[in-house]
């Protein structure tokens, strides 16, 4: 065993094909009731010289294999797609998932719409009709006070998507890479109502594509923002 310290990045995907352990067995191996990671956390993991297979000796039984190479019964059920507990002496057992590209983070992101305030608009008029609070309005529009002005544009959040992250290693290993938030361009977007709707830039957007102007193209997949 040995110990790795969650460094700014770092997610349990990451993790896991770095030191070729499955995420079940990085959060049973320390506990976890999560996937949520904190900067400086200490994970006990698998030494990466540690075998990826056992053979199968007389006397032996998942329990006391399990106990050997600290890897839930479970696991190594589900890793080797054992449906009872009988072994064979001689029998291959993998003691690493072989196959983690299925795994990846979903994070839920607020859908936003624009409003324009008209007269006689006010907030809780406002928060009213698209089915949110006065506070929530205030909060994803930065206001300081409850007065608003005709024209005003105000980003009103009318529901949630789950979206799938791509997963990357933590600063300082090999294969770096960066996690980003990403949007698939639908009938009515443009480039600066998509920057709004996520609290970005236009300029930010452009840069992380490199984008040659502002024209987008209908099932166009944008980064939109790097994911901490």
């Amino acid at each position: 065993m040995k110990e790795y310290t969650v460094q700014k990045g770092d997610t349990l995907y990451g993790i896991s094909k770095q030191f070729g352990m499955s995420i079940n067995s990085i959060k049973k191996l320390n506990n976890f009731t999560t996937s949520n990671l904190e900067v400086g956390q200490v994970l006990q993991i698998r030494e990466n010289g540690s075998p990826t297979t056992y053979t199968v000796q007389k006397g032996d039984n998942l329990y006391d294999i399990s106990k050997k190479f600290q890897i839930p019964v479970s696991e190594l059920m589900k890793i080797n797609n054992l449906t009872t507990d009988s072994l064979q002496i001689g029998q291959v057992l993998n003691l690493v998932q072989n196959d983690l590209a299925g795994e990846e983070e979903i994070i839920v992101m607020p859908i936003y719409e624009n409003y324009t305030v008209k007269k006689g608009d006010d907030l809780y008029s406002i928060a009213k009709r698209f089915n949110t609070s006065v506070d929530q309005i205030i909060k994803d529009n930065n206001l300081t006070s409850n007065l608003l002005s005709i024209g005003q544009v105000l980003k009103v959040k009318i529901g949630e998507e789950e979206i799938g992250i791509e997963e990357c290693f933590g600063e300082g290993y090999e294969n770096l890479g960066k996690r980003y938030l990403e949007h698939t361009v639908t009938k009515g977007d443009s480039i600066y109502s998509i920057a709004r709707n996520y609290n970005t830039t236009v300029d930010n957007i452009i840069k992380l594509n490199n984008l040659k102007n502002t024209n987008l193209s209908l099932g166009q997949v944008l980064k939109i923002k790097e994911i901490n």
